[in-house]
Order: structure tokens, then sequence, then C-alpha cells
């Protein structure tokens, strides 16, 4: 079982106890994540599907990565640049908004009072420094924390038997946004920690759950998360989402052909868009990848149905996913190692036979007009193909 990873929204002036050992007085919590329990929005949780005005509620950008990186990107200058990023590149004009700090943030030790210390090399002006700027490009900020006695990364406190204290010192910073791992958690209970299947639990208490481990950047762990989300399809919807982890596209592990079917899927499964590539170095393929309106559109619909695998033969897959207006947003997608032709019948997706739709390709920004029965595509190795039907 992987480690558990919980994100939350906090907001002044709410109560709401959101586990045992997790109780925030003076906040209003308006989101959650579990590395197997997350969604994102700006609004109470609800069981009727999101408005059009809330379609920005799962597009997030992830600032920080693992690894050698924690240490330069946890830097608050580091923060500043990314927020400016974020706004030059047009990627918060699109509906990412979020600039997360991972660990490796706080001092190992908190101070006398038991709160939790930035590190003073690092963030020389404090935490609320940096909230404040990202907040002034009209941007919002994420930390991190962890359910046990330390982060993941040994280097600085867990939040247990702390909670409350860190999530009003979060808030008292402007913090919008909250990772919340398992690692170092003293064996406390799994349903509590956010294990055991918490797409079957979570929604009850947060917006959002991990339903895979830690993703890694190529083909086969990609793959493996996508189809270990789908498992959990029907337990996703307005108010509750399954998150499959971040994205990797652009990080260099894979080629461009399956970034491209990553960022599809993702966006057809209703995933939390969270960006984990470096954004001020972006090429021009990424960028494109990341900022293709037509297919974010598929994600923010406000019909809010997760997409799901729907058909297989071999390596040849069809996902879907119904949309407003009785459209349906398809994905072909051939995880074989040579090309081949995959093909979706109407009766795959619940349309009647003699339905005739428009064919939108949203990677190659075309039309197919007057398309009856069946829809086909020669794709090549780990390549696909994103549509949305109309039916005319």
């Amino acid at each position: 079982m992987a480690d558990s990873k919980v994100f939350f929204f906090l907001r002044r002036n709410y109560r709401r106890s959101v586990a045992a050992r997790w109780s925030f007085v003076g906040h209003k919590i308006l989101g959650f994540y579990k590395s197997e329990g997350e969604r994102y929005n700006d609004g109470e949780r609800t069981e009727e599907p999101q408005t059009t005005e809330r379609r920005r509620w799962r597009v997030v950008v992830c600032l920080v990565v693992s690894g050698a990186g924690i240490q330069e990107g946890c830097r608050a200058v580091m923060g500043e640049v990314y927020a400016d990023a974020m706004v030059s590149t047009g990627l918060a004009a699109l509906g990412y908004k979020y600039v997360n700090l991972d660990d490796c943030w706080a001092q190992l030790n908190r101070d006398s009072e038991g709160n939790l210390v930035p590190k003073a090399a690092t963030f020389p002006s404090g935490i609320k420094a940096l909230a404040d700027y990202v907040h002034s490009k009209g941007l919002k900020l994420g930390i991190y924390s962890d359910a046990g006695n330390q982060t993941c990364s040994g280097t600085m406190p867990g939040s247990l038997g702390y909670e409350e204290q860190d999530a009003n010192s979060f808030a008292s910073w402007g913090i919008d946004y909250l990772k919340y791992d398992n690692c170092h958690n003293s064996g406390t209970s799994p349903k509590e920690r956010g294990q055991e299947d918490p797409a079957t639990w979570a929604a009850s208490i947060g917006n959002s759950w991990r339903t895979t481990g830690d993703i890694q950047d190529n083909w086969e762990s990609m793959i493996s998360c996508a189809d270990q989300n789908d498992k959990w399809a029907s337990y996703a919807g307005a108010g509750g989402w399954n998150d499959p982890d971040m994205l990797e596209v652009g990080n260099g592990g894979m080629t461009t052909e399956e970034y491209r079917a990553h960022f599809s899927i993702w966006a057809l499964a209703k995933a939390p868009l969270l960006i984990g590539c470096d954004v001020r170095a972006m090429d021009n393929v990424t960028f494109e990848l990341l900022s293709n309106t037509e297919v974010i559109a598929v994600n923010q619909d406000k019909v809010g149905v997760q997409g799901k695998k729907v058909k297989q033969d071999g390596d040849l897959e069809v996902w879907a996913a119904p949309l407003s207006n009785n459209e349906v947003a398809i994905v072909l997608w051939n995880k074989g190692s040579s090309n081949a032709t995959v093909t979706v019948y109407w009766s795959d997706i619940g349309l009647k036979p003699a339905t005739v739709v428009s064919a939108r390709n949203l990677w190659a920004h075309s039309t197919q007009s007057s398309v009856k029965g069946q829809l086909s595509a020669n794709l090549e190795s780990h390549a696909c193909k994103m549509y949305v039907l109309t039916p005319q």
C-alpha cells in the first residue's frame, strides 16, 4: 500500500471535523485529497453537477518536484518565479491557478510554542510573504504536511498531535491548499489515514482521493495508474473525484504521443490536472499539450462524470465519457508496440446505431461531419486520438 497524500483547501470561519485526528476549527475546508483519497473547488461540496462557473475546480499546477529538485524548489524566490511563469506563459489564464510547495519547506524542529518554522535560508520573509506575492498574481498557494510524526523526507515535522495548531498556522499565512501525506503515522487506523480504498468512503469527508501509488515518468507507470484509477470510476462525480496522481507531461521520460495519451486519459477521467514539470522551461510541444483548451474543456465539463474504459481488444482500447448537451468524449488508444486501427461502435458508447454525429478531433482541431455507426483511427504505437461526438 502506497503512502497516502491529502490535499485540503483552507478558509476562515468554518467548523468541521474531518477525521478523528484532524479537526479544523475556524477554517473552511473546501477540498480534500488522499493518495488514496482529492478534488478542488472554490465552493461547498455538493451532490449536484458543477455549474459552468465552476469549471476551473480541478485545474491546478504542482510547483515542487520530489527528490533532488526539492531543495531548490522550496526557495521562496523560486515560488515567486514559478508564479510569474504561470502568468507569463498563459497557463494561469487557462485555469492553472495553484503553485504548490512540497516537502522540506520547514525546519526539523518546531519552535518553543510548537509551531512549524519555515526554513530561514529558503523563506527569509516567511511563508505569508510568499502567499501574498502569489495572491497578487491572481494565483493560490499550496503547502505540504503529513499525518505522522515526520514528513516522508524525514527533514521536517509532521502534523500528528498538532493538527489544529498547524491548520491555524496555514490559515494565518493565507495558504489555500494543503497536501497531507501519510508517512511515519505510528500505525494509526488505515481508514483514518486515507488507505483501505478511500474511493468507497472518502466522499463523505472530502472532495478527492488518490486511487494509485505515486506515478513515475515512464509509460508503464502511467498506464498502470490509468488502469488502477479506472476501476473506481463509479465512485467519482460532482463533489468527489478520483485522482491517479500528477501529470508527468514534459518531464522527458515519455514520447510526445505517450504524453498526449497521458493528458487525454487524465482529462477524460476528470482527474485533477496537476502539472509536474518545470513550467519555466517548457518546450513548445509540452505547452501545446498542457494548453489544449478543447481537452481541458472535457476535463471541466459541467456534467462531471468520470470517463472510463468501455472496450478492450488486447492492447487496443476505447475510453468514453458522457458530456453536457448529449455529447460524448472518446479516446481511441493503441497501447501496443506496432501501428493498429482502433474502432468504436456506437453500441460501445450507448448511442443508437442510426445516430449521426459530427466528430471533433481535439488534437487535430478538425471536424468530421455525418459520421454514423462507428469511428475508426489508425494509430501509431502508444498513440491516441481524442474526439467529442455531437449528435446532429
